[in-house]
């Protein structure tokens, strides 16, 4: 259903509302290769001993948490009270023939309760063990016939400082401090369906005692003890201090969360602790180094105490541990540090158990592309299941983008890996692309190729092989926009290489390089790269949200489902960036033991740039322009040098499947740019939600 702000919702009844949406206008799939992605049997979702277990768990929802308060609509299921009625062996949210969980719940009664879990950390050093505050709503009705079930869990910092989703919604509780609402569609969707929903505010922030280290050890431990209080493993009170135990699930937990959420799942995984079956990382960043700096170039400085400080505790005892975290941050070496390792989760892929499904935006800097690429890389290695899915967008939730599938592709998922139901969801491509505004193309593998193409330099032009150098002088002024325009010109403190039209369509799907044999008057200097196409053409640019919404799941006074919808924006532009990269030269061989550079004596470095899916039409022309220090999108530490390139041993390394990048030729028109919109670097001190 699509409806119109305000939300309008009509009085029916004393159960839920069910409102299922779909987006407005429709969006265009490309067919699915034939084959298979790999085959994997869901597991086993067991349940012995759960009747004694669940009754007790029916005692503790009914006096530590509410019914549900309230509600608008009818039911997405039964009334209150009504029992479980489904064919022996098969419970009543299961559809067999469609191998799915059906929403046969009642949200409006569902148990809402507040417990804090117990640690064995003191953080804030007030001598007490650290608590954290876990939010949980889960449907009556399986505690009632004491079935156990999986859960859902969203650990977050965000929930009371800036809230979640587009909409940036908050946690609110009843007067006796119980939740009432949770943000996003996830408990109104999967609650009905058999799943609880749980949210967990990590250490130092909202609800929960202590004081948080930013992605360190004690967040994902934090996040870990609330799986283990779900296994049976720890111990957890209400906030009278009664003991309450989780004895409603089967200990099977999924993690989902965008940006910051979806890091935790990621660093948690990384952890290998037992219970946790999979997670559903959202724009999430992979490693804590590569969110803050670009090999050895910082994007800004004292970024972390910064972070913690907004989503924290405003204590001394908090303000001292986020003073230890500028300590040790090493900003101004950009070094790679025990420090940085501690939240580095690429290195511990290897422990992962869970299934990963990544989705990010190739259009994202805030956490940019290199974080889902190289987890994704990592987990392929330790043969982990998972799947991906790369819209292009930037920082932004699939829910809004692609909210009908989304949704659709997510229960699948829940249901295959928390409730065991043999779906086709691993059988399904590996891959899903948005190639171009609301058109999406399946692949079986990605990226498309483990190789690269090696393209040469010479003066002004790319794919043609040359002797002899051409030098850069860093010009710190110089603007993205001043770096991509005129690229037919030569300008003070960039070098351009620019390629014939291309002759056929090339889809660039990988991480591309560009190595570089330099000779430098200073000891080290940031060398930038950006890969640019250049052509008239309707490029996307960004998303507008409507005055429409759409709901999915049940409806109650306090919690409804409906969401505002986005549309996608596109620009007629003549050019567009195809990736960007940085390096310090120094640590282009090792991030936490740099080498500086010998003044005049050559040596090689490697720009590292990020990660892309893009397919590049026929015709357009390809740029790799090339400088120095980066004053607009980073805080480099070393600026003022000059280097010399040699062009025979240097090169871009692309990764495309088919076509080839030609020189142009010496009558080639000149490229002409008009810059139409300034770009504008995303304001990590600004984080989005």
């Amino acid at each position: 259903m699509t409806t119109v702000r305000a939300r309008v919702i009509l009085l029916a009844s004393s159960t839920a509302l069910l409102c299922l949406g779909t987006v407005t206008g429709t969006a265009a799939a490309a067919p699915a290769p034939d084959g298979d992605s790999g085959a994997f049997a869901a597991p086993e979702n067991t349940e012995q001993g759960s009747t004694q277990r669940a009754a007790q768990s029916s005692a503790q929802g009914s006096s530590q948490g509410s019914a549900g308060g309230s509600a608008q609509g009818s039911a997405e299921g039964p009334r209150a009270g009504q029992p479980e009625t489904q064919a022996p062996g098969v419970p009543p949210n299961v559809d067999p023939a469609k191998r799915s969980t059906q929403p046969v719940y009642d949200y409006a009664d569902a148990i809402r309760e507040s417990v804090y879990v117990d640690t064995k950390m003191d953080t804030d050093s007030d001598g007490s063990n650290d608590v954290i505050a876990v939010d949980i709503v889960r449907p009556r009705e399986t505690a009632a016939a004491g079935r156990r079930i999986p859960v859902i869990m969203d650990a977050s910092p965000y929930y009371s400082c800036c809230g979640r989703g587009n909409e940036s919604e908050k946690k609110t509780y009843d007067e006796n401090g119980v939740i009432q609402k949770m943000p996003l569609f996830y408990d109104n969707y999967f609650v009905p369906r058999g799943y609880a929903m749980v949210g967990v505010d990590v250490v130092g922030t909202s609800r929960s005692t202590g004081c948080g280290d930013v992605g360190g050890k004690d967040e994902i431990d934090s996040v870990v003890a609330v799986i283990d209080w779900l296994n049976g493993r720890n111990t957890a009170h209400t906030s009278d201090g009664e003991p309450v135990r989780a004895t409603w699930t089967n200990g099977s937990v999924g993690m989902i969360g965008k940006s910051y959420d979806g890091t935790l799942a990621n660093g948690v995984a990384a952890t290998g602790v037992r219970g946790l079956k999979t997670i559903v990382p959202i724009s999430a960043i992979s490693s804590w180094y590569d969110y803050s700096r670009s090999g050895g170039v910082p994007y800004s400085t004292d970024y972390m105490p910064w972070l913690a400080d907004y989503v924290g505790h405003k204590t001394p005892a908090c303000a001292a541990v986020r003073a230890d975290l500028g300590e040790q941050d090493s900003d101004e070496t950009g070094d790679y540090t025990s420090f940085w390792a501690e939240r580095d989760y690429v290195k511990d892929a290897r422990k992962v158990k869970a299934s990963v499904f990544v989705t990010h935006g190739l259009s994202d800097y805030n956490v940019q592309t290199n974080h889902f690429a190289q987890w994704w890389t990592a987990l392929g290695k330790n043969k982990v299941p998972r799947k991906i899915w790369l819209g292009l967008e930037d920082h932004v939730d699939p829910f809004e983008f692609r909210r009908k599938e989304w949704v659709d592709e997510l229960h699948k998922w829940f249901d295959f890996w928390l409730q065991g139901l043999q779906n086709n969801v691993m059988r399904e491509p590996i891959a899903t692309v948005e190639t171009a505004p609301d058109v999406w193309a399946n692949y079986n593998t990605w990226p498309a190729t483990q190789k690269t193409v090696p393209v040469p330099l010479s003066p002004g032009k790319l794919g043609a092989f040359s002797k002899g150098s051409v030098s850069v002088t860093d010009e710190p002024t110089l603007t993205e926009d001043d770096i991509v325009a005129t690229p037919s010109e030569e300008i003070a403190g960039r070098q351009m290489f620019l390629s014939a039209p291309l002759p056929a369509a090339i889809r660039v799907s990988g991480t591309p390089t560009v190595t570089l044999r330099i000779k430098s008057d200073a000891s080290t200097t940031p060398v930038t790269a950006r890969l640019v196409e250049y052509g008239e053409a309707q490029r996307y640019s960004g998303i507008r949200r409507t005055d429409k919404s759409t709901c999915h799941g049940s409806i109650v006074d306090y919690d409804d489902s409906c969401y505002y919808t986005v549309v996608k924006q596109t620009a007629e532009t003549d050019h567009g960036i195809v990736s960007r990269g940085w390096i310090d030269a120094a640590h282009s061989n090792s991030l936490s033991k740099p080498k500086p550079l010998t003044p005049g004596k050559w040596s090689t470095v490697t720009v590292p740039l990020r990660a892309q899916d893009e397919v590049i039409p026929k015709g357009r022309v390809l740029g790799l322009a090339l400088t120095l220090s980066d004053t607009e999108w980073t805080t480099p530490n070393d600026t003022g040098a000059t280097i010399d390139i040699d062009l025979a041993n240097s090169k871009l390394n692309l990764p495309i499947t088919v076509g080839k990048v030609n020189p142009p030729s010496a009558k080639a028109a000149p490229v002409e740019v008009t810059i139409n919109t300034p770009t504008e670097r995303p304001n990590l001190h600004d984080p989005k939600n």
